[in-house]
């Protein structure tokens, strides 16, 4: 568990204060396994520092590794969970050097990308309670990032830290918000990930001279879009109904917290219009993938009939001739030609006007060959 102060400086503190920063607000962050460890401590410093504890049912939510996308509310807290990629994961799918491009392990590996935690965030008037899985990157990343701002504003800075406090977040739906749009960005990374590889698949699903065997893999590709659009669905749920209880707060009175709620406001929509971009582009590659299942099935019924067309022409083209020959090689004494020395000769030439007049008129009707 680590505890940081947010205000005119981003410091971190030894443990959990005994008395409240006169200005700006906490944030605690813990993983979960932490959290069930320390949810004794956790409870006494949020009732008396806070105003209210955590309810049983939502640290149960806190706990919970698989628990979807949702927000729930109590009259001094907001507490949502989101689920985000885990952590690495996007990166691990990025092709090895020697790996062959479309190759059945890069699909695999791109699939294992999709693999997701979920973090817990309960929003005090000024306290920020994080629950992360372990070896959370977006809680490590964060916190650098937090560091760097406030370094940057210390630097050259005025000394009531405003050039801090300007770039750090101002409370703890601020900075709940941008870390909730750095897991969104991470799907807006794997957006990219996915096209190219199912783009790919695509290719060898409709090469003319390949015989696509992959459809396990196929599957699974599927299977995954969808449960990346669940997921996406959660997350935009989630983030649409803390969007409406932030607005049924009531409306501050001064100009810079109009400001503020202002400036949260554009936050949050620019966090659900992330959301539904990566969620327009799953659903564009779902269509796309059943679109090219249904080409590959198109083209392989077409080349069928090519072929059954090339067969039924042979065959037209070969009756009159078994026709020919089985006539001359009925047993009868008197024949046309069946005594003649040039008889052969001349049935073969027979033969090979009306296979070749045949093959002229089944190609003029584009029976055989391909046409423009």
């Amino acid at each position: 568990m680590r505890v940081f102060h947010v205000g005119a400086r981003f410091t971190e503190l030894p443990g959990l204060p005994a008395q409240p920063p006169e200005q700006g607000y906490l944030w605690i962050g813990t993983s979960r396994e932490e959290f069930e460890l320390d949810i004794g401590p956790i409870q006494s410093f949020l009732q008396q520092w806070a105003g209210g504890a955590l309810v049983d049912l939502h640290i149960s939510d806190l706990l919970n590794r698989q628990l979807p996308s949702h927000f729930d509310y109590t009259s001094w807290y907001d507490l949502l969970v989101f689920r985000r990629l885990a952590a690495g994961s996007v990166s691990s799918a990025l092709p090895a050097a020697d790996e062959q491009p479309g190759s059945l392990a890069g699909a695999q590996q791109v699939l294992q990308a999709i693999d997701t935690s979920a973090v817990g965030f309960a929003v005090f008037d000024r306290l920020l309670l994080t629950v992360h899985p372990g070896a959370c990157q977006v809680w490590d990343s964060f916190i650098s990032r937090l560091a760097q701002m406030g370094q940057a504003g210390g630097n050259g800075a005025p000394a009531d830290g405003r050039g801090a406090s300007a770039r750090l977040p101002t409370s703890p739906d601020d900075q709940m918000l941008r870390m909730v749009n750095q897991m969104v960005d991470s799907y807006l990374e794997l957006r990219r990930l996915l096209t190219k590889q199912l783009g790919l698949l695509q290719r060898a699903l409709l090469d003319p001279r390949g015989r696509f065997r992959s459809w396990q893999v196929l599957l699974d590709w599927r299977n995954a879009l969808h449960l990346l659009e669940d997921i996406c669905e959660d997350q935009r749920s989630a983030a649409l109904e803390w969007i409406d209880t932030f607005e049924e707060r009531p409306a501050p009175g001064d100009s810079s917290s109009r400001r503020e709620r202002d400036l949260l406001r554009v936050r949050s929509r620019d966090v659900v219009e992330h959301i539904e971009r990566v969620l327009g582009h799953v659903r564009r590659l779902e269509s796309s993938a059943e679109g090219a299942v249904q080409i590959h099935f198109s083209a392989q019924s077409n080349r069928t009939n090519e072929i059954m067309r090339t067969l039924t022409v042979l065959t037209a083209i070969f009756l009159p001739l078994n026709l020919i020959t089985g006539i001359f090689g009925m047993n009868f004494d008197f024949l046309p030609l069946i005594h003649s020395s040039s008889g052969f000769w001349a049935a073969a030439i027979i033969m090979l006007l009306v296979g070749a007049g045949l093959g002229l008129f089944f190609w003029r009707k584009r029976y055989l060959g391909t046409h423009g």
